[in-house]
């Protein structure tokens, strides 16, 4: 077994540079894809592929997430029954398909809560 001789304090990390929008961008987009997958959600039972394609299309491209940010988030939501799964088979394949709770109906409201009072501090004017 060979160990690695480079120190933790030898590593050089590169500075956030919080002037750089895109950061900002993936900060909030990561932050928020569970509350637009949880608003999605609200409207039919989906696929994974289907939650995608509505969160991008319901946020006008601001968000939008890939396999490997929806399906852990899938598991998650189904772990803390936030939403059921029930696998349908089309053209010969199966596929999940995620219908919301009433637990993640809850679980939506007090996001939206959370956000418009989050928001209204954002935009308050001094």
């Amino acid at each position: 077994m060979t160990r690695s001789t480079t120190s933790p304090q030898a590593v050089k990390r590169v500075p956030v540079d919080y002037t750089d929008r895109l950061y900002w961008n993936g900060i909030i987009k990561m932050s928020l894809s569970k509350f637009f997958i949880l608003s999605v959600l609200r409207n039919r039972p989906m696929h994974g592929y289907e939650i995608a394609r509505e969160v991008e299309c319901s946020t006008k491209g601001c968000c939008a997430p890939t396999e490997g940010t929806i399906y852990p988030v899938l598991r998650e939501f189904e772990q803390g029954n936030y939403v059921t799964v029930h696998t349908e088979t089309v053209a010969g394949r199966g596929r999940k398909v995620y219908t919301l709770t009433e637990k993640g109906n809850e679980a939506f409201a007090v996001a939206v809560e959370a956000w418009l009072e989050v928001t209204a501090h954002i935009t308050r004017q001094k």
